[in-house]
């Protein structure tokens, strides 16, 4: 009977899943199983053919093989195409459609090897009956597929007919989805390789890990979903649904020898598991993403796929994530960056995501499949397995861990080294010692880790200090003309001296700097080519900071209570940051809560630094806005921009989204905005130059244009000789806020910048 003949089935997969997909096979009643590089083969009815069709989570193709023979040229590759007895698979009315892929073969061209296999099956129609079937690329009755490797060709029938990830749920989806049997095999395998280590006597089960461990107070989530593929296949392994049950086509529905009878009773038995699973108690599936969009289209295909009352999708930033139960599995796909600066920015996000894993989701099982898997170490994880796969050709690793409880990382603490100098140079050291004896405590006190130290306090040691977590930053300003060079020197060398003698520090963790005058962008300018970047707290905000390639480290310690004070305005509200730097402020803004963030610069090097600083602290995706722009030009073009407009980490899933402005984003209002403008800058490209005594006003009056009713603006600078424009005064409330915006480290350096608050005037 044809129910009982048995056939040589083949499985194709992506490289990684063999043992999923050889497992699978095992459970189908396959026999004389082997594996290969992406394929498996076994000796199986056609129930078992079909069941591969409808049930595999992992493989990508079931073929039927029709033949076996050497094709050592397309001469005889005709010929023993044409010994097949075509009439057997297909009518004369059928469409048909060939798929071929060569190895190691004399035939070096796959459509030509395809159009012999064509003329061979046409011929024979022809000579038969004077008709012929159709070439139909989409959705053929016949699928063919044929393989040459060494010479030696297999000739098979494509029972999917087309691959099975599609399994007919997607309807949205994010830019470069994972495919679904791919997902499915990075649930399997995070599951398992957690339920091995940590499962103890139950053990996984031989294909899912995540079925056998789960139970209903235990929970899955992923905090960076996408379109939601990890979440629904997962939900479709809790309830025994088959992955094929929602596809309406299959490439043996048009095969003359399909057996309906046992197509039927295959599908009514998935139907009758399904109903049983759903109605079984289920874990919480839930899933997260910073895309509003994104999360829209995710909750799409859960509808589709019929989970919308088992897998709840909601918008939300990597930052604020929580644990949201005892014990869990946590299964993500985190972006990883295509170009350059997209992948510096995927490195911090790992670092975030790190943290967040140690601080919140201790008791938990995590795993992240990544394209980049020499990026493993920047999650500082400890990994129990990885697992090599792919991603279409891209090689990718699934790390996974298992979360235990975490020490809290101790704070580094500077202690004083030698604190009593006498002879050359110790009015330097003894006016250090006394200025780090008062600053430490109040850092301590206070919780800051980046402050100054020393600015400046002897005319002889014209340096200033500032300490960065455990780092020294030191300038040295350049002497005047009246001081004999060696003698400046003589005295800088003993500062250093001393440095390393009072904080008891390595040479490797002091970092110095000359300034001078700067004309120009001369201050903007890279001072080396190292683009060395340290990690540095405040507050509960993290920043990258760089000592060597640049003037400024990217954080500008006299504004650390004006980003505060940002920080606590910005619950609720929509931020703007002009002249953003490198982001400092935003990040603030989005710690404290803002809805949206834009970051507006015209420095692309800055705004890239900003995005990782984003990426570091969690956040991404629409609402963290950065735009490359000349500010006052933007301004003057009412907030429209006519660059790219470039998300944060997390666009849309992969990552990096990119906007276009042109008149297309409607001018928005601004509920906080901050204006911290250079002194001077110029560009080459417009010919401008932005003068902040000169242009001030102008680029108040335009800012506050973009300011809600109820909005409020803060500009800061640090040109010591500005005055501020005494109009502004008579068209909006201002108020000079520059002595609450002085921290007590620069209390000595009081005019380092001056800052004022605006609001629009109540209308009467």
């Amino acid at each position: 009977m044809k129910s009982q003949q048995q056939y040589t089935l083949i499985a194709t997969c992506a490289a990684g899943l063999e043992d999923l997909v050889h497992e699978e096979i095992a459970s189908f009643g396959g026999k004389e199983i082997e594996s290969g590089k992406g394929v498996i083969t076994w000796q199986g009815d056609l129930a078992g053919g079909y069941r591969a069709c409808l049930w595999s989570r992992f493989a990508s193709r079931i073929l039927l093989q029709l033949a076996a023979f050497p094709a050592p040229d397309d001469t005889e590759l005709y010929r023993q195409c044409g010994a097949i007895d075509w009439q057997e698979h297909m009518e004369n009315s059928s469409t048909f459609a060939i798929n071929c892929t060569l190895s190691d073969s004399v035939i070096t061209h796959n459509q030509f090897a395809a159009l012999r296999v064509k003329d061979a099956l046409v011929d024979q129609f022809r000579e038969r009956s004077g008709e012929r079937p159709s070439v139909q690329v989409e959705r053929p009755d016949l699928q063919i597929n044929l393989h040459i490797h060494s010479d030696q060709a297999i000739l098979a029938l494509d029972l999917s007919g087309e691959s099975l990830h599609r399994r007919g749920y997607r309807v949205e989806s994010a830019i470069a989805p994972l495919k679904e049997s791919l997902a499915a095999g990075i649930v399997a395998l995070a599951c398992r390789s957690c339920a091995v280590s940590g499962a103890g006597d139950t053990g996984p089960s031989p294909v899912c890990g995540w079925n056998n461990a789960i139970t209903p107070d235990t929970m899955l989530l992923d905090p960076m979903c996408g379109s939601g593929t990890l979440l629904i296949e997962a939900a479709l392994m809790v309830g025994d649904s088959a992955p094929g049950l929602g596809r309406r086509y299959f490439g043996f529905l048009g095969w003359k020898q399909h057996d309906e009878d046992i197509w039927q009773q295959l599908v009514d038995e998935a139907i009758a598991r399904e109903e049983a699973g759903m109605d079984r108690p289920w874990p919480v599936i839930l899933g997260y993403d910073a895309d509003p969009v994104v999360v829209a289209a995710a909750r799409k295909n859960i509808e589709q796929a019929g989970l919308t009352e088992k897998i709840r999708v909601k918008q939300g930033q990597l930052a604020t994530l929580k644990r949201p139960a005892d014990k869990g599995f946590l299964i993500c796909n985190p972006p990883y960056g295509e170009r350059l600066g997209e992948a510096e920015e995927a490195v911090q996000l790992y670092r975030a995501l790190g943290r967040v894993m140690r601080a919140e989701f201790s008791g938990w099982q995590v795993g992240f499949f990544i394209a980049a898997p020499d990026f493993g170490d920047r999650f500082g994880l400890s990994w129990t397995a990885s697992h090599r796969l792919y991603n279409g050709p891209l090689a990718c690793r699934l790390f996974c861990a298992e979360m235990g409880e975490v020490e809290p990382e101790p704070l580094f603490q500077w202690q004083l080294g030698l604190q009593t100098f006498d002879g050359e140079g110790s009015d330097f050291a003894n006016r250090l010692v006394k200025n780090l004896k008062k600053m430490l405590k109040w850092a301590e006190r206070e919780d800051i880790t980046c402050f100054r130290v020393y600015d400046r306090d002897l005319p002889e040691y014209n340096v200033t200090i500032d300490l960065y977590g455990k780092w020294v930053h030191v300038q040295e300003y350049a002497p005047p003309a009246t001081i004999d060079p060696d003698l400046a020197s003589q005295r800088f060398s003993q500062a250093l001296a001393s440095i390393r003698e009072v904080l008891g520090v390595r040479r490797d963790r002091i970092f110095i700097k000359t300034r001078k005058k700067q004309k120009g962008k001369q201050q903007y300018q890279k001072q080396g080519s190292h683009k060395k970047m340290h990690e540095v707290r405040e507050g509960q905000c993290f920043f990258l900071v760089n000592f060597t390639d640049y003037l400024d480290t990217g954080l500008f310690l006299d504004h650390r209570i004006t980003r505060s004070r940002i920080g606590r305005l910005a619950a609720g509200k929509r931020f703007l940051n002009l002249f953003g730097y490198t982001g400092a402020a935003t990040i603030h803004a989005a710690r404290g809560g803002a809805v949206s963030t834009t970051t507006v610069d015209l420095s692309a090097t800055y705004l890239s630094w900003a995005r990782m600083n984003l990426a570091l602290n969690g956040y991404g995706g629409p609402t963290q806005v950065t735009i490359q722009e000349d500010c006052l030009q933007w301004l003057e073009n009412g907030g429209r921009s006519r660059s790219d407009q470039k998300t944060g980490v997390k666009g849309q899933k992969t990552a990096f989204s990119q906007h276009r402005g042109e008149g297309e984003r409607q001018v928005s209002r601004y509920d906080l905005i901050f204006v911290d403008p250079p002194t001077f800058s110029n560009t080459k490209k417009d010919n401008r130059v932005f003068d902040v005594q000169e242009d001030h006003g102008r680029l108040l009056e335009l800012a506050m244009h973009l300011l809600a009713p109820a909005g409020l603006l803060i500009f800061s600078t640090n040109f010591r000789k500005f005055v501020l424009d005494e109009s502004l005064g008579q068209r909006f409330a201002v108020c000079e806020i520059s002595r609450e915006t002085i921290p007590l480290d620069f209390e000595r350096n009081s005019r380092v910048h001056r800052c004022w608050e605006f609001r629009h005037k109540a209308v009467e």
